[in-house]
């Protein structure tokens, strides 16, 4: 990772601790729009969601541009990915990109986060809805992320070729943004576990040589800066942090691998995808041992079952009864128990 990711991936965690404090202050549409329930019973706050969003588009917009390697190149566009040839940082296309990915992803995502319902899942679900004349707000979702895929795909543009391969480059590139976000999303079912899937995908292409470092960095800045909240159960990315973590990751690799890496990308997120309509994740991490750990580190300890906290306790409640024909103190009952 050079100097230039390193300093994109700093702001991009400042700005989402600053701005993670800015709406906890003063919640848009106030808080309860914003308070979810999660898989413990507890509230928690969705704010998460944009702050990762708004920093890691706001980082990635301001990255240093880079220096254009030896063999030419456009430093405003997205060059050859992969070639050797073209900006060795971020050019402004691909900045343009990311943003977009990015803004339009986090948009789709907060409208699903607060006018959606839980009544339909899954492509099938809310496709199925449509078949029938019902438009959800996954659908609308659905449509919108799509969009904002095709357009990130326009400002990155095609690797220098005719035809149908400049045509394949628009629709993989296109794919990767939009089942990006999708793909991502599907994770954030349990604390800080969307966040580790984004730092495990993340890192290798952090570690590819020119710009892809830069552009990972932004996503990855912004979501290791607020983990530490979505470990503690205060808050989640929702919608609008997942599927905005998702496409920018995925905008990152459109932007800096080459198409056979690519293409084995986005068969990859399209392959999880279509498991995800038949598999629970959850049921396959807690049933795969190192799975597990991983989903389980830094995280609250599970909640005990009543039977099992019981017999837990029970030989040290035996130990703190009295003595037999010791003074007991008299009954007390309470609020609860007394007649109204």
């Amino acid at each position: 990772m050079n100097r230039a990711a390193i300093v994109t991936g700093l702001l991009a965690a400042a700005g989402a601790r600053l701005a993670y404090a800015a709406l906890s202050y003063r919640p848009p549409g106030g808080r309860s729009a914003w308070t979810r329930t999660n898989h413990r019973g507890e509230t928690v706050t969705l704010l998460e969601g944009p702050a990762v969003a708004a920093a890691a588009v706001v980082a990635a917009l301001i990255a240093q541009p880079g220096a254009v390697r030896p063999g030419g190149g456009d430093p405003g566009g997205a060059g050859d990915p992969g070639s050797g040839h073209g900006p060795a940082g971020l050019g402004g296309r691909q900045r343009a990109a990311l943003a977009v990915a990015g803004a339009g992803a986090a948009a789709f995502g907060c409208y699903d986060d607060l006018s959606g319902s839980s009544d339909r899942r899954g492509f099938r679900g809310h496709l199925g809805a449509l078949a029938s004349g019902e438009l959800t707000s996954g659908a609308v979702k659905i449509g919108g992320i799509g969009a904002t895929g095709a357009a990130a795909s326009m400002l990155l543009g095609a690797a220098p070729a005719a035809g149908a391969a400049a045509a394949a480059d628009l629709i993989i590139n296109a794919g990767l943004v939009a089942g990006g976000a999708n793909l991502l999303n599907l994770f954030d079912l349990r604390p800080g576990r969307a966040i580790k899937v984004a730092i495990a995908t993340g890192l290798p292409l952090a570690a590819v040589p020119g710009p892809a470092g830069q552009a990972a960095a932004a996503p990855l800045g912004a979501a290791i800066a607020l983990l530490p909240e979505d470990l503690a159960e205060r808050a989640m990315l929702g919608d609008a942090g997942a599927n905005a973590l998702g496409a920018m990751l995925g905008a990152a690799a459109a932007a800096t691998l080459p198409r056979p890496a690519r293409l084995a990308v986005l068969a990859g997120i399209a392959g999880l995808t279509a498991a995800s309509e038949f598999v629970s994740f959850t049921k396959v991490i807690e049933r795969t041992a190192l799975l597990r750990r991983l989903d389980l580190l830094g995280r609250r300890p599970a909640v005990a079952p009543p039977a099992a906290a019981a017999r837990s306790a029970g030989p040290r409640r035996a130990a703190a009864q009295p003595r037999r024909g010791a003074a007991q103190p008299p009954p007390v009952r309470s609020a609860a128990a007394a007649p109204r």
